[in-house]
């Protein structure tokens, strides 16, 4: 599919990695650097996402052409949520897709009896999430979850439990969830209730009486607070400063049978996170995601965590760092990333304390330095025909 507007930021500059650099060149330079790959793809790649801000690296890698430039068919496949996603990997219907990292190390470590071989070349980002709760639960009542403990043992007054939904058991949200509830004292399940819904489900859900809050990535916390029917007392970067949120997760037999299309797949996107985290590139950001073919929210839902200022529903606030695409060892699967997920998931009682297992196997950082040193080999070659 090919981007129906404008992309005013790309038809001045081209984005270019170099040790330590980023370098800026004209558009019409670009047809320099178009690769001749040695390989010969197969018919598609299969790249599946779910709909979130914070599947912006594959939407631009997509209409934006990188995919094609490095080489690569990708037919993308919008899945509801990390459940299909997980299943499509496992039976081999995704070669590759946008995954919660949590779903990475169960495959990889075969919990709950569901081992699969996979491998996470790279990070798609950091934050992105936020808390939600419904107005009938304003801060006047809760304050910023601190009063919310109180509220629910004295003030709780219908007959099912103040319920919460997250994305899925494996998801940074649910522990994220927890954490924020744990430091409000908010710890026995008489209190409230966690259940999972695929994240664009929340809103109606909300809005519909169903739930009376939620942790989910972006856009969704803002579609509830835009149409008045939820506010945010925190976002995941105060709950939790520099987590990863979203990886590239490889189906390990499609890594195996075609390792060079990997590399590419990585390359390409590690171009577009760079793209995501410029801010003149947000306009043309927020457009592309909403087309329909991504989230399809309304700009202005886009624009209300992408853009310069959060409106949380009580007050406007600085959106910077709310999400971040790319920057210094941002991308790169270490094993401190996989470290902090592990803990997290067992924190959140999502998996045994006795757990273990190589992430160095799943987390491949070799995988993404050979992406990086494609790129940097890509920007080498049109310097030399620039100024040769």
């Amino acid at each position: 599919m090919k981007i129906s507007h404008p992309v005013r930021s790309l038809e001045l500059l081209v984005f270019l990695v170099f040790p330590g650099d980023l370098a800026f060149l004209p558009l019409g330079l670009t047809s320099m650097v178009l690769p001749n790959r040695s390989f010969t793809p197969k018919n598609r790649l299969r790249l599946g996402f779910v709909p979130l801000c914070d599947c912006a690296p594959i939407a631009v890698a997509q209409e934006l052409g990188i995919f094609q430039r490095r080489g690569l068919d990708v037919e993308l496949s919008r899945e509801l949520g990390w459940a299909s996603v997980r299943d499509k990997i496992i039976y081999g219907h995704l070669d590759a897709a946008q995954s919660i990292a949590g779903i990475a190390i169960a495959l990889g470590l075969g919990i709950n009896e569901m081992r699969c071989e996979v491998a996470v070349p790279m990070v798609l980002n950091l934050h992105g999430n936020a808390v939600t709760i419904s107005t009938e639960v304003g801060p006047d009542k809760i304050g910023r979850g601190e009063g919310l403990r109180d509220y629910l043992t004295y003030q709780w007054k219908k007959e099912r439990p103040f319920t919460l939904a997250a994305t899925h058991r494996y998801s940074s949200h649910y522990t994220l969830l927890k954490s924020w509830l744990g430091r409000h004292g908010v710890i026995s399940p008489e209190h409230v209730e966690i259940i999972f819904l695929p994240p664009s489900l929340m809103p109606r859900s909300l809005k519909a009486g169903h739930i009376d809050g939620y942790c989910a990535g972006e856009p969704w916390n803002s579609e509830s607070i835009i149409a008045g029917t939820g506010w945010c007392p925190v976002t995941s970067a105060e709950i939790a400063r520099g987590h990863p949120e979203k990886v590239l997760l490889l189906s390990g037999n499609f890594l195996n049978e075609h390792k060079e299309e990997s590399i590419a797949l990585v390359t390409s996107l590690i171009e577009a996170c760079q793209l995501c985290q410029a801010p003149e590139f947000r306009e043309d950001l927020i457009s592309i995601l909403a087309l329909d073919t991504y989230t399809g929210a309304s700009p202005e839902v886009l624009r209300n965590s992408l853009g310069p200022i959060f409106n949380t529903g009580i007050e406007r606030v600085s959106a910077t760092g709310f999400h971040i695409f790319h920057g210094d060892s941002i991308n790169r699967p270490s094993m401190d990333k996989a470290s902090w997920v592990l803990s997290e998931l067992r924190n959140a009682g999502t998996i045994p304390e006795g757990t273990c297992g190589a992430l160095s196997r799943i987390f491949r950082e070799d995988l993404y330095h050979a992406a990086e040193q494609c790129l940097q080999d890509s920007g080498a070659r049109l310097l030399s025909n620039v100024f040769s």
